[in-house]
């Protein structure tokens, strides 16, 4: 069967970012000889952005659009996407820009080629986060450091907070993801089928337009995860 990849992009309020992100993220794909279909995943955003992936689907059908009324957090956002598609890869990428599309060939190719899950890294070979201030650099690499404890000794990772990823759709199989918060892969790393990982790096981009999302419930919702976590990898040594 040929491989086919199902690449979610969550938004919300993303109208000055999202069409140059599909523009870019075609150009690439279409030059990796695979399958796709984007999937569009947005919160019921209150400017143009359904509008402008409306209009990209006319030309393109391979790009769609899943509004989610009532709902909201990115990690809801990808399990909803991923949960609308047949393909046998699945992948998520943000629509900001700040993660680079010119990286998804290499993140596909690993994948094809054998890993379970391929994660672009701003960590794997030093600092990928130009421009970031001390302060922020800190807090995420503490953030980093305190999920070291709950990661399989044999598959950890620098950067199992990134937001932009590829992996073969077995490794969730039979995984209830929960839809709460902004940290999809640190849950995918502790609890997803996964024997094989490898990061891809880059370096992190500035936001093209609009506003960030993060906030101080992204942060209660983060405490929350590692809490969650930490109780299935006790289990996990328990039985091991």
């Amino acid at each position: 069967m040929r491989d086919k990849l199902g690449l979610v992009i969550p938004t919300l309020n993303e109208e000055a970012n999202i069409g140059t992100l599909l523009d870019r993220v075609r150009l690439n794909l279409d030059g990796a000889q695979i399958d796709y279909e984007l999937l569009v995943v947005d919160d019921n955003s209150k400017d143009g952005t359904g509008a402008v992936v409306q209009e990209c689907a006319k030309s393109d059908p391979r790009v769609r659009l899943l509004v989610r009324l009532g709902a909201r957090g990115l990690a809801g956002a990808v399990i909803h996407g991923w949960n609308h598609t047949d393909a046998n890869l699945l992948g998520v990428i943000d629509a900001d820009l700040q993660h680079p599309p010119a990286l998804l060939p290499a993140l596909v190719t690993a994948v094809q080629e054998g890993q379970d899950i391929a994660i672009a890294s701003r960590y794997s070979t030093g600092n990928g986060t130009p421009g970031w201030n001390p302060l922020r650099r800190v807090v995420s690499m503490a953030g980093t450091w305190t999920t070291l404890p709950l990661q399989k000794a044999r598959i950890r990772v620098r950067d199992p907070l990134s937001g932009f990823f590829v992996m073969r759709r077995a490794v969730i199989t039979g995984v209830h993801l929960q839809p709460e918060g902004f940290k999809l892969l640190l849950e995918i790393l502790v609890r997803g089928n996964i024997r094989s990982a490898v990061e891809v790096p880059f370096h992190f981009g500035q936001r093209f337009g609009g506003k960030s999302k993060a906030n101080l419930r992204v942060g209660l919702d983060y405490l929350v995860l590692l809490g969650r976590l930490s109780k299935s990898a006790i289990t996990r040594s328990g039985a091991a």
